[in-house]
């Protein structure tokens, strides 16, 4: 029997069409084992939006059904307007994936395998060259367009994966792990690409462990555990957001005056550690960067000796560690 498409989701009422990506309700099991439950989610254009999720919270399997390499049981998905569940091979000529481990055909050049690829989606051989010949100067792989793939090192093979998953200029692009075996540079340079791409309008989803690296990219975050959407956080919207600082003075200050200081402002103050290990200074929690900005001048004005100010951890960590937190006492509360 030949399996039908799932019906699409309804879309919330007034919405408008989206032109990055649009989830609802995604669902895929394989067996017993419900690897997404209930995912929606929204990847808009000109945007890096992280996932982001511990181990086993369905992300992977997201990113498949997402790239039109695994069909859902239901819900529904559109990329670029297109319904990529009904047409999965429009959808494909609209998006590039990057995998976390693609690899490289090894016997061919890196010319060569851009060419190819221009080829596939469709391009004849002039424009694929000189597509292939773009790709190459944009991620700095010119002075090895005609040397075998396998020359490359590890951050030069991401390079170029990154090159051939957006050679046909798609208008969304789908980044597993990117950063995965790359040096300090080489996550750099990714950086800025990826900023470079969704400054261009290019609707960017990019799953990563690596919380820090996650926030320098992204203006969005979409948190998953266990095969569902947890929360969707804009960074833009956050900049107000209660988060917490570290505040510290020099060893040769006496702590207490800084304590003092920082308790008559009606803050709440608590010492501050590190993977169980107390480290110097305090922490208390300030509401954006204004309030932050002031609280400084004030310790200043008033002589109070301060050596390090600056947040504690990444929004995406804290809103992360926050999220999952709280599912954890909810479920502990359960009977």
């Amino acid at each position: 029997m030949t399996a039908t498409a799932p019906p699409p989701a309804a879309p919330a009422t007034g919405a408008a069409p989206h032109d990055g990506v649009v989830a609802h309700g995604l669902a895929r099991s394989f067996g017993d084992v419900h690897a997404v439950r209930d995912v929606s989610l929204t990847v808009p254009s000109g945007s890096v939006t992280a996932l982001v999720g511990p181990n086993g919270s369905g992300k992977t399997t997201l990113m498949l059904l997402l790239a039109t390499l695994l069909r859902p049981d239901a819900g529904a998905v559109t990329i670029g307007g297109v319904d990529a569940v009904r047409e999965p091979q429009e959808a494909r000529r609209r998006l590039g994936w990057m995998p976390d481990t693609l690899g490289v055909w090894e016997s061919l050049t890196c010319r060569d395998i851009l060419t190819s690829l221009g080829r596939l989606y469709g391009m004849g051989a002039a424009e694929a060259a000189a597509r292939a010949g773009e790709q190459l100067e944009r991620v700095s792989l010119t002075e090895f367009a005609d040397r075998p793939a396998r020359v490359l090192s590890r951050g030069q093979q991401q390079r170029l994966s990154l090159a051939r998953a957006t050679v046909h200029r798609p208008g969304v692009l789908l980044l597993d792990e990117p950063a995965n075996g790359l040096d300090p540079a080489a996550r750099i340079r990714l950086r800025d690409d990826v900023r470079a791409m969704a400054a261009e309008g290019t609707a960017i989803l990019v799953s990563s462990h690596v919380l820090a690296e996650l926030e320098e990219m992204s203006d969005r975050a979409v948190f998953v555990r266990e095969g569902a959407t947890l929360s969707t956080q804009e960074f833009r919207e956050d900049a107000a957001q209660t988060r917490p600082y570290r505040i510290a003075g020099p060893a040769s200050a006496r702590p207490d005056v800084l304590v003092r200081a920082l308790e008559a402002r009606g803050l709440a103050v608590e010492p501050a550690a590190a993977h169980g290990q107390p480290r110097a200074g305090v922490v208390v929690g300030l509401r954006g960067e204004t309030a932050a900005a002031e609280l400084l001048a004030d310790l200043v004005r008033e002589g109070v000796p301060v050596s390090h100010f600056a947040p504690e951890g990444s929004r995406l960590e804290n809103a992360y560690l926050g999220l999952h937190l709280d599912r954890d006492t909810a479920k502990g509360d359960r009977p």
